[in-house]
């Protein structure tokens, strides 16, 4: 079991009271397998993402990552982990403007000082079709180039869970189906299992398991 939850639980003060996001959260994800998180707009789904990627902290319950427990660990303790099993893709791509798409690639190679980034960097890049656009920066990709670049760094991670958050959420319909058709040929080739936030009905339809929110709790 790569990741699995218990009765999570998320609450923020709001005067008096506590606003609760998030409630009796529980399911388990295998290794190598993908889970898609659905739900309408404030339903928790990107508070659950940040919780299960250990960008925030429970209020109450588990999470199990690859055999560790969360809600037991400091942040800097969590920033190990999402370094050494955790890779990204954000809707908002979050590359880095003064790197080349190569150079953005790289990046989590180098920061775990592996053997080698850029020959990783470019085959990475060349997996999303990317190649010949390696010296560019961001603000010379298209908005779909720049996901596809986001996707590369991601699976240039090595990372044993991806976590993406509306992947195709600011793509037109033809560069969205090309990025999502795009994360699973990609994630196929890997152990990695995938963890997506979407509104894409879809890209949801393609994962092994999908759970749907409402109000802050899982709804058949």
């Amino acid at each position: 079991m790569i990741l699995s939850t218990k009765k999570l639980r998320k609450e923020f003060p709001s005067g008096e009271t506590s606003l609760v996001i998030l409630d009796d959260i529980s399911f388990n994800l295998e290794e190598g397998k993908s889970l898609a998180i659905t739900g309408p707009s404030g339903s928790g789904k990107s508070t659950l993402l940040s919780l299960l990627a250990g960008l925030d902290t429970a209020t109450s319950g588990d999470i199990i990552l690859d055999g560790i427990n969360l809600n037991n660990l400091n942040e800097e303790e969590r920033a190990v982990i999402r370094k050494d099993k955790v890779g990204f893709v954000f809707q908002s791509f979050e590359l880095l403007p003064s790197l080349t798409a190569l150079e953005n690639v790289m990046l989590p190679s180098e920061l775990k000082s592996e053997e080698d980034p850029e020959k990783k960097g470019e085959y990475f890049l060349n997996r999303v079709g990317l190649s010949d656009r390696k010296g560019h920066y961001p603000n010379q990709l298209s908005g779909g180039e720049q996901q596809r670049v986001a996707i590369a760094r991601a699976f240039a991670c090595s990372a044993k869970i991806l976590f993406a958050d509306e992947p195709t959420g600011n793509l037109d319909p033809k560069n969205g189906k090309l990025i999502s058709d795009l994360l699973f040929e990609v994630n196929s080739e890997t152990d990695n299992a995938l963890v997506v936030v979407t509104h894409d009905q879809e890209l949801a339809s393609k994962c092994d398991k999908k759970i749907q929110l409402k109000l802050g709790r899982i709804v058949d």
